[in-house]
Order: structure tokens, then C-alpha cells, then sequence
């Protein structure tokens, strides 16, 4: 709850500290059996009252008041202190001035269910939390490590970096690192939500949290284990949910003022009252003035639905660093997005091969990785992985910018750019794999062109439907690259992306996203340090997979924990709902407000009456926010 109702929670601390009182069973928890217990001697003593035990019936009313006020009066009288007032110091002059008018049944109805209301936001709070405590469940609390030869046992957190980690089959990663020995699959759903397991082995890089399932590996640490990828994930959470949106700032905006305000009216009220009419039934009219313009359904309503929002999205690999993210996410309606790496695999790979008469692919293949073995080209490694078979090559040198040449099998093998060798008879066909998109490698034996290797780094599978169900959204896309224009257009026309702006350098990519804001909201998702600047510049800054680029993430708004695209539409409709729940609550929290003040002046409701509408109300805009806690995954357009 915000500071101008007067009843805001401390900063959020640590998860894994609160994570007990957490999960305490609610008969357990005093802040619900307190206002519960509050309930109960109200209810008793109106049933007493009802039949006739006034005495009995009074010393339950007074229990429940005391019960009730005990869980914001406290509370109220400090920040009075401190020269704040809240909505909490609201309810104690309500709950005093209508003991003192002998109210003491209306002061009892407002303490429990102003408490009740209190207990079940702070429960919402716990509930959308859920999601942190989950992950931070992930990291186990031992460790083993190689020393001397010998395995040993340590705490999770005592981890640094460098250590030679043992995991074995089952067990889950303690920290980031590398796999120095054996193979295995890891399940990283939890983190990613990607469902098909990770194959590594040696060299490759493991998250922490993921779960080794098949054989037994040794990592190398490339972070302590205090400070990984996952304890990142949740600090970004943390963040998330201890900062508010411009939507909750608004609230606090017209909360702040209104308290004061409020106070000033049933001065005013009582006082002016008093004067030409009976003073105890103006006073008492004030005291309903004060209860019925409280904004506390207002102040709990946006924070609660931004808090549960963030917390489900979460869950499901979307991190969202602020409640103002989360409020701007559901306004964008276009989205630019970087190719390499994101709208691809950002793995290079053989996908033609074009032979000569007499020559099969798997010759020119094994000619070809013969000499690209040896070389340090980002295509070597593609061509080297498509051959079923390298020979011995000799004499291989390498010209940077051109190719490479050698011997194999003792005759002379060249291959290169087709701008430094000639494909000969497979030119026109050559630039046919060009204008697809395809880098061209050229293969010359003894000097004649006999192949031609087309390699191209390939859209993800599932770019073309979620393109189609962000357009079924409303929302447009355009790529943005810096990658040469022919293959920026054969990539974007496999993936239905109309617009596409190549050739880009980083401020270039920032300039297109200033461009394309002027029209609306712009979200842009990329992964690398290039595209740090326009994940800046955006509305909203996508980055994707929270443990990538260090200058990404800290540029982004919102880290995706998996590359999976398929989460972009579904976060879009996750933010979208939970802006729709956050306009519900705002209209709701001030016609509750505004119906109830002109009642309340004119005497058409009592004091009991507008305690009860008022805070049933709150409950409503509570358990409406907590819808936004809920998740669905869209249909996706085939």
C-alpha cells in the first residue's frame, strides 16, 4: 500500500528470509488470525446483541475494536510522528470519534474489516511473490568440489569463481560455469521454460538452477555463488516489486492530497454543522465524511496489481525490471527486433551445397573442411561441422578476407569468397543461394571451381507464427541489422516481417527506434552489446535470455530468461490484461469514492453503512487485482 493510505509495507527484503513466514500455515500467521479473531468477537456480539445481552454483546464490541485497531493504529500514530498522514490515521480519528459518540458496535464493523482488508493485501503480496521464492528454490544449498583431488561438500554460497564443480545425474547446478568434463542434458525449464533438455558437453556454458539429467559433469565456475545468473533473475524481481508504475504514482497523487483533504472537509463539516443545526449529528456526519472519502482502495488497488502481475509473468521467463515497465508493456504497439541472435539461431550452418559434374557433396564437403579446419573464420566451424569426414590437409594457408588453400590428398584445394575466386559455370546459381540469404563459400580443385557451400544462420522455427500472432495483436514488427541488405530481406520474408532496415550501425538502430516512436509506443528486443543503445532509446527494451549481454540487460526493461520467441505475444497479452485490471480498479476505486462522499454528507448513509460498503469495496479491487497473478498462454496464429 502506498504512503498516502498511511498503512505502506516495509521495503521488500530478502526472499529467501521471508520465505518461511511465507509458507506459515494462515491459522499460524497473526496478521490474518489477529484481524480473523477481530471478526469473530464482532460477529458473537451482535448475535448477543440480538438477543438481548447488551453487556456481553458491548465487551465483544470492544474486543473487536481493539483486535481490529491493533493492526494499523500503531502503525498511524508513528507516521503521525513523523508528519504523514495516512489513510490508517483516518480510521483511528473514525474509530475514536465514533466510540466517543457511543458508536462502539460501527467502530468495531470499521477496525475488523479495515484490518481484514490489510491482512488479505498482504496476503496478495505473499502470493505474488511466489514466483521469486520459487526460483530462488533452485539453487541447492550444497555444493561438490573438486580440491586436491579430493570431493568435497560445501555450502552453495561459499562458491568462487574457478572451482571445478562436481554435479551428478539429478542434481541441479549450483552456479554459472563451464563444462570442462563429460556430457550429459540438462532440463532448464524452470529457468527458461524452454521444455526440451539442453545438450552439453565440454566447453559449453550452464546456467545455474538448470538440472543435470543424465551424466555426471565437471563445471568450472565462471561466477560465485552469490552472484550468478539466477541471483540476478532475482534481483531483477526484487526490484520490480519494490517499485511502483506511473499508474500507482498517480494513485499516490491523488491519495496524497485527498487525505488532508478530507480531514480539512469533515472539519469543515462538523464545524459549520454544528453551527446552525445539532452538533452531535454533524460531528457524527463528519466522522462518516472521513471514513467514506478514504483512498485506500484506490492506493492498494494499482501497486497490488502491478506486484502480482510482475511476480506471475516471472513464472513463465518474463522479467520485468519496474511496475512502470510493466505499465508502458501493455501500451506498445509496434516492435523492432534485432535479427542475429534473436530472430536467429546465431549459429551458422551449411543449408546448400552446389556441385560440379563428377563431384558429390561429400567430396566437396571433405575438400572444404580439410582447409577450414585450420581456419579462425566464423564459417569454418559450419563447414567443418557439415562434413561426414576431414582428410589431412597440407601446406594450408590462410589469406584474411579471402580464403584458404592447401593440399589434400595431393592436390591443390582453394576455397574462398566467390568476390576472390570464380564460381565459374555456378554463378548464376550462386547468386540464387545469395539472394536467399546464404554466404557463399567457393571450392576450386587444382584451380578449377567444382562447389559452391551455401551458409546461412536460420530464422528459429517459430518466428513466422509469432509474427502472425503479434500482427493478430495489433502489433506491427519491423528488423532492424546490420547485416547486409539481401540477407536481411530474404530472412525477413521467410519470417512475413514487411519492414526491414539493414545495414545499421548501434546509433543507427537508436536513430530507427526514435523514428518509429513518433508513431506510438516502440518495444525493441535484441541480445547483444549493438544493441544496447536502441533497447535504451525504446519505450520498452527487450533483452533476450537474462544471462546474455551485460550491457543488454542493464539497457533492457525486460529480460527474457529463454530464447524461446514464442514468449514475446504471451508477455504482450499478460501486460495487456493486467492493464485492463489496473484501469478496472483505478475507475472502481474512485467511484467508490465519489458515490459515497455526497451520501455520506447528506446523511443518506450511517456511519456502519459506509464502513461496510467502503471496505467490502476494498476487498473487491483487491481480489480483482489478484486475477493479474493468473496466466494464459495465447493462441498462436498458424
Amino acid at each position: 500500500m502506498s504512503a498516502a493510505c498511511g498503512c505502506e509495507h516495509e521495503p521488500v527484503t530478502r526472499v529467501d528470509e521471508e520465505s518461511e513466514e511465507a509458507e506459515r500455515p494462515w491459522w499460524r500467521d497473526r496478521g490474518i488470525m489477529v484481524p480473523v479473531f477481530s471478526g469473530a468477537a464482532f460477529l458473537t456480539g451482535l448475535v448477543l446483541e440480538w438477543s438481548n445481552l447488551d453487556v456481553p454483546a458491548l465487551v465483544l464490541f470492544w474486543i473487536g475494536l481493539l483486535l481490529g485497531a491493533s493492526t494499523f493504529t500503531p502503525g498511524a500514530i508513528r507516521k503521525l510522528f513523523k508528519g504523514k498522514l495516512g489513510i490508517g490515521l483516518l480510521m483511528t480519528i473514525s474509530a475514536v470519534g465514533a466510540v466517543i459518540l457511543g458508536y462502539v458496535e460501527e467502530a468495531a464493523a470499521l477496525a475488523f474489516l479495515y484490518s481484514i482488508a490489510e491482512a488479505l493485501e498482504d496476503k496478495a503480496m505473499d502470493r505474488a511473490r511466489g514466483g521469486l521464492r520459487a526460483l530462488l528454490k533452485l539453487v541447492p544449498e550444497t555444493a561438490t568440489i573438486r580440491r586436491d583431488g579430493v570431493s568435497v561438500e560445501i555450502g552453495a554460497k561459499d562458491l568462487a569463481v574457478g572451482q571445478i564443480m562436481l554435479v551428478r545425474p539429478g542434481e541441479r547446478i549450483a552456479t554459472d560455469g563451464i563444462v570442462r568434463s563429460g556430457r550429459s542434458s540438462l532440463d532448464t525449464s524452470a529457468i527458461t521454460g524452454e521444455s526440451i533438455p539442453v545438450e552439453v558437453e565440454p566447453g559449453d556454458a550452464v546456467s545455474a538452477g538448470a538440472i543435470n539429467t543424465a551424466g555426471a559433469l565437471e563445471v568450472e565456475t565462471t561466477a560465485a555463488g552469490t552472484d550468478n545468473s539466477l541471483t540476478t533473475i532475482v534481483e531483477l524481481v526484487e526490484q520490480a516489486q519494490t517499485e511502483k508504475g506511473e499508474r500507482a504514482r498517480l494513485a499516490d497523487r491523488i491519495a496524497r492530497p485527498l487525505v488532508p483533504g478530507v480531514l480539512v472537509l469533515a472539519a469543515l463539516v462538523a464545524l459549520i454543522g454544528s453551527l446552525f443545526g445539532d452538533p452531535e449529528l454533524w460531528i457524527t456526519r463528519a466522522l462518516v465524511v472521513l471514513v467514506a472519502a478514504s483512498p485506500c482502495a484506490l492506493a492498494i488497488s494499482v501497486p497490488l496489481t502491478v506486484v502480482a502481475a510482475i511476480g506471475a509473468a516471472s513464472k513463465f521467463g518474463v522479467i520485468i525490471k519496474s511496475g512502470a515497465v510493466f505499465e508502458r508493456f501493455g501500451t506498445v504497439r509496434h516492435v523492432a527486433v534485432d535479427k542475429t541472435g534473436t530472430l536467429t539461431r546465431n549459429e551458422p550452418a551449411v543449408t546448400a551445397v552446389l556441385t560440379a559434374d563428377g563431384v558429390t557433396e561429400v567430396q566437396a564437403l571433405a575438400w572444404a573442411a580439410a582447409l577450414e579446419q585450420h581456419s579462425t573464420h566464423p564459417l569454418a566451424a559450419a563447414i567443418t561441422a557439415a562434413a561426414p569426414g576431414v582428410p589431412a590437409a597440407a601446406g594450408v594457408t590462410e589469406q584474411a578476407g579471402h580464403g584458404v588453400d592447401g593440399t589434400v590428398d595431393g592436390v591443390g584445394i582453394t576455397v574462398g569468397s566467390p568476390r576472390w575466386l570464380d564460381p565459374g559455370r555456378l554463378g548464376d546459381r550462386v547468386a540464387g543461394l545469395e539472394e536467399q540469404g546464404m554466404t557463399v563459400v567457393i571450392v576450386h580443385r587444382d584451380g578449377s571451381p567444382v562447389a559452391a557451400i551455401g551458409v546461412r544462420d536460420e530464422l528459429r522455427p517459430e518466428v513466422p507464427e509469432v509474427v502472425r500472432t503479434l500482427a493478430a495483436q495489433g502489433i506491427g514488427m519491423t528488423m532492424l541489422t546490420g547485416d547486409n541488405a539481401r540477407t536481411a530481406r530474404a530472412l525477413a520474408a521467410q519470417a512475413g516481417i514487411g519492414d526491414v532496415r539493414a545495414e545499421l550501425r548501434p546509433a543507427d538502430k537508436s536513430t530507427a527506434i526514435g523514428e518509429l516512436s513518433q508513431a506510438g509506443s516502440v518495444a525493441m528486443i535484441g541480445d547483444g552489446i549493438n544493441d544496447a543503445p536502441a533497447l535504451a532509446a525504446a519505450d520498452i527494451g527487450i533483452a533476450m535470455g537474462a544471462t546474455g549481454s551485460d550491457a543488454a540487460i542493464e539497457s533492457a526493461d525486460v529480460a527474457f530468461t529463454g530464447h524461446d520467441l514464442r514468449l514475446i505475444p504471451r508477455a504482450f497479452d499478460h501486460a495487456r490484461r493486467g492493464r485492463r485490471i489496473i484501469n478496472q480498479n483505478i475507475v472502481l476505486s474512485l467511484l467508490i469514492i465519489i458515490a459515497l462522499l455526497p451520501l455520506a454528507l447528506f446523511g443518506v448513509l450511517g456511519l456502519a453503512a459506509v464502513v461496510l460498503v467502503h471496505e467490502v469495496a476494498e476487498v473487491i479491487v483487491i481480489l480483482n487485482g489478484l486475477r493479474a497473478a493468473r496466466t494464459r498462454t495465447p493462441r498462436l496464429e498458424s
